[in-house]
């Protein structure tokens, strides 16, 4: 079985250590306690990691995030991998710091990586986990916010949070959609 798990983010040093790139944090995490590296291809940046027979493509999309779904849709047809096994990890400020929400398909939520998903595949119903930035920016410095380092009491919580995404990815590719939403969904 093979899946293609889509950290979300921003390339550059720039854009490394925003919030907008948990997704891009995620992976990075995973590659580094799964001794793996990513390499530069096509659209992104790609690892390949081994869970339990499955394996699992890495991708960080160098597209930016708003034309995620250009590299998405390349390494899909490229692995022949269905849409059924894809996992998107977005950043999301209607959730609190460190929440985490997990669907099996739906709207974008005004989050632009995932639109451009949806308009490329032209279909939601992909799963998609959800880690929420909190939303503490004044009105007006939304993105100033979202494209903002994260201050000290969010990086003193972010590994465990970090882990516990890395352990959804892993429920995701051996138990399915379902029983990962049962499991990672609560409080």
């Amino acid at each position: 079985m093979k899946y293609l798990i889509a950290g979300l983010g921003n390339f550059g040093e720039k854009y490394a250590n925003t919030r907008h790139n948990i997704g891009f944090m995620v992976l990075d995490t995973l590659a580094g306690v799964s001794n793996i590296s990513f390499e530069d291809k096509r659209y992104g940046f790609i690892a390949r990691h081994r869970y339990r027979s499955r394996t699992c493509v890495l991708l960080k999309p160098t597209t930016y995030m708003n034309l995620s779904g250009r590299a998405v849709n390349y390494w899909l047809q490229k692995e022949k991998i269905p849409v059924e096994n894809l996992f998107v990890i977005v950043d999301d400020l209607a959730l609190p710091f460190g929440t985490i929400r997990i669907r099996a398909k739906g709207g974008d939520g005004g989050h632009n990586g995932l639109y451009n998903i949806s308009q490329v595949l032209g279909r939601q119903d992909y799963a998609r986990l959800r880690f929420g930035i909190g939303s503490e920016y004044r009105y007006g410095s939304q993105v100033d916010y979202v494209l903002g380092e994260m201050d000290e009491e969010e990086k003193k919580i972010l590994p465990e949070r970090i882990d516990k995404v890395i352990d959804a990815i892993h429920s995701f590719v051996t138990a399915g959609i379902e029983r990962t939403m049962n499991v990672y969904n609560k409080r």
